[in-house]
């Protein structure tokens, strides 16, 4: 879906939808974070943009504390209920912009399907400098493209899209063109072992199920009630006309970068060398993934 600056607070008024509806990630994303940077109870991780907590589990099972700045306040009460039977886990309402964070002090930062809203020449400088020598970044996000096994439907919704969102234009399917170039964003502001991966999955909907997770998109959100409702109410016809069912075909992009170790730090400069080298093969790499 096409970003617009300025509705990141559009999130936060549909908090609970949005934590039902919204993906979680595959397992292998997080295998690979892991592998490039050991996270256990002695760590301290840093969430950007946390949201209903799509991304946050896996982290917290590791033992480690974890640290979420989020800017909506509905999402921060709806994410301290959610893990609240983890001690370590605490969340901060604010912009990441605004955060006042301790220089140095995170071993892992990531933000899943949110740094895009954080303007990079702000974003990318304010994570170095919080992560400790060593500490890695990790942004991913989820890109879903339109249901390739059904070209007829595909392109009816969009003569629909014409007509209600002239400006939105479908977009291709998101690449390793794409995943490379965000990846090398973070070599300007100091960062090396840089790498990227590429997941791939489809999810399946009914209509009704579609037009709910259209409602959290936050280009879809400010359209006027009565125009949004005639709007999914074509969407869902066009569906149900075509077997009721609609698929996308995600694509998750992984982009790691760590901040470099400081000098003279002898056996653990070794170290160091080793994890480079695993991260030059990584951005070399996608796989498939197909939940059930």
């Amino acid at each position: 879906m096409p970003i617009i600056k300025g509705l990141e607070w559009t999130f936060d008024t549909v908090a609970a939808q949005y934590e039902k509806l919204r993906p979680e990630y595959v397992p292998d994303l997080y295998e690979d974070i892991f592998r490039h940077k050991q996270i256990d109870q002695a760590s301290h991780a840093l969430e950007v943009g946390i949201g209903g907590g799509q991304a946050t589990l896996p982290i917290l099972k590791t033992g480690c504390k974890v640290t979420a700045v989020e800017y909506g306040e509905n999402f921060s009460q709806l994410c301290r209920q959610k893990f609240r039977e983890f001690p370590g886990f605490s969340v901060v309402t604010s912009k990441f912009e605004d955060f006042a964070g301790e220089s140095g002090s995170y071993d892992l930062i990531y933000s899943a399907s949110a740094f895009h809203w954080v303007p990079e020449e702000i974003g990318y400088p304010k994570v170095f400098e919080l992560l400790k020598s060593g500490g890695v970044f990790a942004r991913f996000a989820n890109h879903p493209y339109k249901d390739k096994g059904r070209e007829e439907m595909s392109r009816a919704i969009q003569k629909i899209y014409d007509a209600y969102m002239p400006n939105a234009t479908e977009g291709s399917e998101y690449g390793e063109k794409e995943a490379e170039e965000r990846a090398e964003t973070a070599r300007k502001y100091g960062f090396t072992d840089i790498g990227y991966k590429l997941y791939h999955r489809t999810r399946s909907f009914t209509a009704k199920e579609y037009t709910a997770l259209l409602g959290t998109y936050s280009d879809h959100m400010v359209i006027e009630e009565e125009t949004r409702k005639k709007f999914f109410a074509e969407i869902e016809q066009v569906i149900n006309q075509f077997g009721g069912q609609i698929t996308l075909y995600d694509t998750i992009d992984l982009e790691l970068a760590r901040k470099p170790q400081k000098a003279g730090c002898g056996r653990r400069n070794l170290v160091h060398k080793r994890i480079r080298v695993k991260a030059e093969s990584f951005s070399c790499t996608s796989v498939s993934e197909t939940p059930s």
